[in-house]
């Protein structure tokens, strides 16, 4: 697939192309930071299809919008979190958002220019992670808004901090700083935000320069242990995600009845 062809597909990212071959995803909702929702959900998965795709890419930058990675407001799927159905197409999607991302097979730059409190798999299973320093690291989508953490979170973060420390991180919704990140070597650099695309940007113009058979077979060596981890365990979690959501959903209504 050709850039101008997937370049305005997707409501929740703009995207530009230098001429070196660096794309840059910036994420955003409305042209704001980007809220996790129903659309990224749905979307996010075939622009990582057409990305992957696309030969003329060589690096990816990974970005967000002004001084939030990625947010949350609330529930983020509704009423599809208490349906069969809904929860079907959740597991559909949840799978395809981790594995299309890891089928880009070119390297993979995370600018994470702020609080990541969703799916920061997105930005720490890319290849350099960045980080502005006020930045922290949250999985407030799951444990803390009464979900299981099944879509790759259990997977990625004890593999990252250690199997303890990431037990203790998810079940506690408690938030890991920018020099935190660092120190236990999630992240690569921290900076201050206004020289965090540029260092970004520096790297990427770097690593483009390579043969792309080079760049692709890297990426490829490097995300093979990940899409070990993802087939053994991926749709494992995010059925358990979903059967703990339906059980709640049962609670509530044995509830109402006794009440």
């Amino acid at each position: 697939m050709k850039f101008e062809q997937y370049r305005e597909a997707t409501r929740c990212a703009e995207l530009t192309r230098d001429d070196a071959g660096v794309l840059t995803i910036r994420l955003h909702r409305r042209g704001g930071p980007l809220m996790w929702g129903g659309v990224p959900h749905a979307e996010l998965p075939d622009l990582f299809a057409a990305v992957a795709s696309d030969r003329d890419n060589r690096v990816v930058i990974l970005t967000g919008t002004g001084d939030t990675f990625i947010g949350m407001t609330g529930s983020h799927f509704g009423p599809d979190l208490i349906d069969p159905d809904g929860w079907d197409r959740i597991l559909y999607e949840g799978l395809r958002l981790v594995n299309e991302l890891l089928d880009i097979d070119v390297p993979m730059i995370a600018a994470v220019n702020g609080p990541a409190i969703a799916h920061s798999e997105l930005a720490v299973l890319c290849d350099v992670v960045l980080c502005s320093d006020n930045t922290y690291f949250q999985d407030a989508a799951h444990i803390p808004g009464g979900l299981l953490p099944g879509d790759s979170m259990q997977i990625i973060w004890p593999m990252l901090i250690g199997h303890n420390r990431g037990r203790t991180f998810l079940l506690t919704g408690s938030q890991i700083s920018a020099r935190q990140a660092l120190d236990w070597g999630v992240v690569a650099e921290v900076l201050p935000p206004a020289e965090l695309l540029p260092r970004a940007q520096e790297i990427a113009a770097g690593i483009a320069g390579y043969h792309p058979t080079l760049l692709r077979g890297t990426r490829h060596a490097f995300t093979r242990p990940l899409k070990r981890a993802m087939l053994e365990d991926l749709h494992v979690g995010l059925s358990l995600e979903a059967l703990a959501a339906l059980a709640g959903r049962e609670q509530t209504r044995a509830a109402t009845s006794d009440g």
